[in-house]
């Protein structure tokens, strides 16, 4: 017993001797409980947003085009590749390493070990992430995004990859037919699709399509037009959401209210070269069809 006292007065004097050293300073009550609430909103705020990525990331992966290109086989791989929402992904994994580090920082990690921490944390994640893709709540940061509104906006940098042009692949509505050619509405704007290197069953490609049918295709791009090599005509239904939803946010207020007049005036809807995009301007500025223009102006 004298021992221990002793021990403990060694350890009393050793601490003090610190102190009045200023090698150790005191600190308020206060300061540790600020520094603990701290740390919890930390964790609350990186598993929510955790929540909030995983559920963009499955919402993307079933609204956007990205795994229809794997129906193409080996073929279509580069261009689900070209697709793939990394961006969300990366950012979801991080978030996850956060909210793990914070953990370690708190009195939590002494009372259990941090498997088991990762482990709830990460099915909590993939429960909720999975509820809140299906919720609709990812369809409205969408629809934010689209059009530039807060907060959705903040999001488009992820979500805007769903409609960003592809080299090896593309999605869209067909607007006109040609001999060796297609035009798309997509929602990027009119794009030019190349039929002569699609391989087809027949010899007249273009006897398969027809106005407003919807299709996904593989090939290259090369400069301004996207050389198809494979074509899949799609039903609207199974057609991904969030390319059609982006075809009627560019093209609604173009075509909506003229159905087959001339629309008096021309949206920046133009992906063609310099002198196409001039022509079929110019074609607009004297009333003349759409279609018309795409077939008087495009070579």
């Amino acid at each position: 017993m004298k021992n221990n006292n002793n021990n403990f007065k060694e350890l009393e004097d050793k601490v003090m001797s610190e102190i009045k050293s200023g090698r150790v300073k005191l600190h308020p009550k206060y300061v540790f409980l600020v520094k603990k609430l701290g740390l919890n909103s930390g964790i609350i705020l990186t598993v929510i947003l955790a929540i909030l990525f995983f559920s963009l990331a499955i919402f993307y992966m079933r609204t956007a085009d990205s795994l229809e290109y794997l129906s193409f086989g080996k073929a279509g791989i580069l261009a689900f590749l070209e697709s793939f929402p990394y961006l969300l992904v990366v950012s979801l994994i991080l978030f996850l390493f956060a909210t793990g580090y914070l953990i370690t920082k708190t009195e939590w990690s002494y009372k259990k070990p941090f498997k088991y921490f990762a482990l709830v944390i990460l099915v909590f994640v993939l429960v909720m992430g999975s509820i809140a893709a299906y919720s609709g709540l990812s369809e409205n940061i969408e629809e934010q995004a689209l059009k530039n509104r807060v907060p959705g906006m903040f999001f488009r940098p992820f979500i805007g990859r769903g409609i960003e042009p592809r080299g090896r692949g593309i999605a869209g509505k067909i607007y006109e037919i040609n001999d060796d050619y297609l035009i798309l509405e997509t929602p990027r704007g009119f794009e030019k699709v190349s039929l002569v290197e699609l391989r087809c069953e027949n010899s007249n490609c273009q006897n398969q399509f027809e106005i407003d049918q919807f299709i996904i295709a593989i090939g290259k791009r090369e400069d301004n037009i996207f050389v198809a090599d494979r074509i899949r005509i799609a039903d609207e239904e199974r057609f991904p959401p969030m390319i059609r939803r982006g075809i009627h946010h560019q093209f609604g207020p173009f075509f909506g209210n003229h159905p087959t007049a001339t629309p008096s005036l021309l949206p920046h809807l133009l992906n063609f070269d310099g002198p196409t995009n001039e022509c079929v301007k110019q074609c607009f500025e004297d009333r003349i069809h759409p279609r018309e223009c795409f077939n008087r102006c495009i070579e």
